[in-house]
């Protein structure tokens, strides 16, 4: 077979371009793109060697859309958005992984001996001579984006299907069969698998999906018969597309992440965490790994924390002007305790770290106790704890005053010493924000009763407490109006409003939001600010109902009425509000009647 000459070579690329310029000029004719700026991009097209259509969309002259249209139309092929689009099953076998990655192409149907695949680029000849070379079959193109094509190959094959598909050849060509596997796991050596090109080739695409999709979590679950693989996007998990072969691989996977975080491949009967700094799309992230055993297998989790992002402001939080002011307030007093409660998962450290944000000066001294330390604050003294070693939050507590601190921040009160020496420390003449974990804002007087806090002693520290959960944002390209529920408008609508012109939206999914119809999520909140009434009512072992009774009589707005506030404006929907606040934190008919008087009122906490 003769070796193509280099002029050769030249010559089919140059004849490539002047195809996609004259196919291209459609455009014009379309009056998609301006005269001037076409003869811009073919000039620019000339000198670099990049394709035209690339040129014109990189320009900013037209958009992705419209060149692919235009080469369909000029050629006389059909143009296929492959949204939702799932070839028959019967396909992987004609045109394996390997290859549909190899040639950047999906196979769409095979009919009458003509195999229709996907590809961005319909003059690419040579593809398609390759094709019909090893296939032996007919191919007539269909034309699609690079990127839709990438999503619809990776639900089609699975995440890293061409990989797992070289790893399987590879077993098969060393004489493996079934009887390797042990628990599910190859028995073999650990750490010469977990090193293996195609073992680290599919880790990192597992990785690099995660931020494709905006992911803060990464969850690998082993089971007895396959092994799952979820991400966790705005709070909601979501399960990998994957190749069902994985499951052999699963202790090489698993091996993997864990010498990537400087764990301990050997020890499997014990939870270990590590940590793993990588960079992505020029910015520095930590990826926090946790795994624990199950029976079949290491469970793994990974966070995903940005090394580099911009710290939120209580605006970008989902602050009303309102709580804005009441949260002010509390963080700009001398001493006392701030609580920012909720579950795991609700904000509570991004909020904290908002509020340190907004009192960072350089005339204050400020102090954090972390576990992890999840955000860098630049002129913020920042302590990780290591539990490890003994160095816990009690342990730091207790020595941080010879630091000279202003404002202290603790992580998380999560046992008894710690809540006692928190509160020594307001007392002493110290603002400390730490978090609890309690469904609502009252109830964590009560929480800090239960850890062995005299009541006393709590409302002379506390001066608030916020309450937060996460909804979803609905995505603002392809959010509907819908008609909601009467039952859950009855719910979430805790002040009884008139709602026949209001207008609701439901999420309907859309490329920006990946399908889900929501995208970024908002805090929705209730601030409880420890007045005397309430100090008094602390002291007399109120109950958390009690101390929200009283709370209300001052201007307590209940967390979902929040979220109603946020529902009309159209943030979210009514299902997102229902689905991250429990019944018991709905407010009552007398609850809703005295909040009304209140407003209308105007009550003490807003004056």
């Amino acid at each position: 077979m003769t070796e193509p000459t280099t002029d050769t070579v030249a010559a089919g690329k140059s004849t490539h371009l002047r195809m996609h310029s004259e196919r291209l000029a459609e455009l014009l004719e379309r009056g998609v793109v301006d005269p001037d700026n076409f003869e811009m991009a073919v000039r620019e097209s000339h000198k670099t060697g990049e394709e035209l259509g690339r040129i014109l969309v990189r320009l900013g002259f037209c958009e992705a859309e419209d060149v692919l249209q235009a080469m369909a139309n000029s050629l006389g092929v059909e143009y296929m958005r492959l949204t939702g689009f799932q070839p028959p099953p019967t396909l992987r076998e004609l045109v394996p992984a390997r290859l549909a990655e190899h040639y950047g192409l999906l196979p769409i149907s095979f009919l009458d001996g003509v195999l229709r695949v996907a590809v961005a680029d319909p003059l690419d000849m040579h593809t398609f001579d390759e094709l019909r070379r090893i296939l032996n079959v007919e191919v007539e193109p269909v034309v699609a984006s690079v990127e839709d094509i990438d999503k619809a190959r990776n639900m089609y094959y699975g995440i890293g299907g061409a990989t797992m598909m070289g790893l399987e050849e590879e077993r098969q060509a060393l004489g493996g069969d079934d009887d390797v596997i042990v628990d599910g796991n190859i028995d073999i050596d650990d750490e010469l698998a977990a090193e293996d090109a195609s073992i680290v080739r599919f880790v990192n695409q597992i990785i690099q999906e995660a931020f494709r999709d905006r992911a803060t979590d990464i969850h690998v679950e082993p089971f007895e018969k396959d092994l799952r693989i979820r991400y966790r996007i705005d709070g909601m998990l979501y399960e990998a597309p994957i190749p069902p072969a994985i499951k052999r691989y699963q202790q090489a996977i698993i091996s993997r992440v864990k010498i990537m975080a400087d764990m301990n491949i050997a020890e499997r009967r014990l939870p270990q965490d590590g940590k793993i700094k990588i960079r992505m799309h020029d910015k520095e992230y930590d990826l926090r790994v946790s795994t624990v055993p199950t029976p079949y297998g290491e469970s793994c989790a990974i966070r995903i924390l940005s090394r580099e992002s911009e710290l939120c402001t209580l605006d970008i939080l989902g602050f009303s002007g309102r709580h804005q002011s009441i949260m002010r307030e509390m963080i700009s007093k001398p001493h006392g305790i701030v609580l920012i409660t909720g579950p795991t998962g609700s904000g509570k450290s991004t909020t904290l770290y908002a509020s340190l944000t907004e009192i960072n000066k350089p005339e204050r001294k400020i102090i954090t106790i972390e576990d992890p330390i999840e955000y860098r604050i630049p002129g913020v003294t920042q302590i990780q704890v290591q539990p490890a070693i003994g160095l816990t939050f009690a342990r730091v507590l207790r020595t941080l005053l010879r630091q000279d601190p202003d404002v202290i921040m603790v992580g998380e009160t999560r046992d008894p010493e710690t809540a006692k020496i928190t509160i020594q420390t307001a007392l002493t003449g110290h603002l400390v924000f730490s978090t609890l974990h309690t469904n609502d804002a009252p109830s964590a007087v009560t929480r800090l009763e239960d850890m062995g806090v005299e009541p006393f002693l709590i409302a002379s520290s506390v001066e608030g407490v916020v309450a937060q959960r996460l909804v979803r944002l609905l995505c603002p390209d392809c959010k509907g109006a819908h008609k909601p529920d009467p039952l859950a408008l009855a719910q979430v609508n805790v002040v009884r409003e008139d709602t026949s012109a209001m207008t609701f939206y439901k999420p309907v999914g859309c490329e920006s939001c990946r399908y889900t119809g929501f995208r970024g999520r908002t805090a929705v909140l209730e601030m409880v600010r420890i007045n005397e009434p309430i100090r008094r009512a602390i002291v007399a072992g109120a109950s958390a109902t009690q101390i929200k009774g009283e709370a209300i009589k001052f201007g307590m707005r209940p967390i979902r009425w929040d979220g109603w506030e946020k529902v009309k404006k159209g943030s979210t929907t009514i299902d997102e509000v229902l689905r991250v606040t429990m019944e018991d934190e709905f407010s009552t008919e007398d609850d809703a009647a005295m909040l009304a008087q209140a407003q209308e009122a105007g009550t003490p906490q807003d004056k």
